[in-house]
């Protein structure tokens, strides 16, 4: 089974991050995307982090009628930070006979050798590199094994997002309809 990885903090998910996933997914031969919330991301604090329970829902919502996309809240559920490592040394005791492509941005390839355990991390999966706006791919400085996933580099960030919620903007097309009308009800980044 050839498994992608998609981790993320997903404050909140948005339409980016399901075309990136579905990208990797139909380019490499995926049998399934699973979606990884961080408890708290290690690299960066994140302006305005919604609760686990909310962004653990939003996933949920956002994957809803997909059944290539599945999510799995084992980061939540440990809490503290998440490292990448840990959730893919699970993941492989889970399923050691899966093949693990961890989707990440093109952004993220030349900064591999900062993430934890690297070496270790490089052993347990391969690296699916997604194309961002305004971001050539430029080589690892870290010996892993990475794939590119061509397709369609999208502008839209969570950030962008909790701005234009918190301003009173629309995200209306940003992130799925559901997922907008969670974030509404729910009162969240405001």
């Amino acid at each position: 089974m050839k498994l992608g990885i998609l981790g993320g903090t997903f404050n909140p998910v948005h339409l980016g991050h399901l075309l990136i996933a579905q990208d990797a997914l139909e380019q490499l031969g995926l049998d399934r995307v699973l979606f990884i919330p961080a408890a708290t991301p290690p690299h960066k604090t994140p302006d305005r982090l919604a609760a686990g329970k909310h962004r653990w829902a939003m996933v949920q919502l956002a994957i809803r009628g997909n059944r290539q996309f599945a999510a799995d809240n084992l980061e939540l559920r440990r809490g503290g930070r998440s490292y990448s490592v840990d959730t893919l040394t699970i993941l492989r005791r889970r399923q050691p006979d899966a093949e693990f492509y961890f989707i990440i941005g093109a952004d993220s390839l030349p900064e591999l050798h900062r993430w934890r355990a690297i070496h270790r991390l490089a052993r347990l999966c391969q690296f699916a590199v997604a194309a961002r706006p305004g971001c050539g791919i430029r080589p690892p400085r870290a010996p892993v094994r990475w794939v590119t996933v061509a397709g369609h580099p999208c502008a839209i960030s969570s950030t962008e997002i909790r701005e234009r919620v918190a301003s009173g903007r629309s995200i209306r097309y940003l992130v799925p309809e559901m997922v907008r009308r969670y974030i509404l009800v729910n009162g969240l980044y405001r």
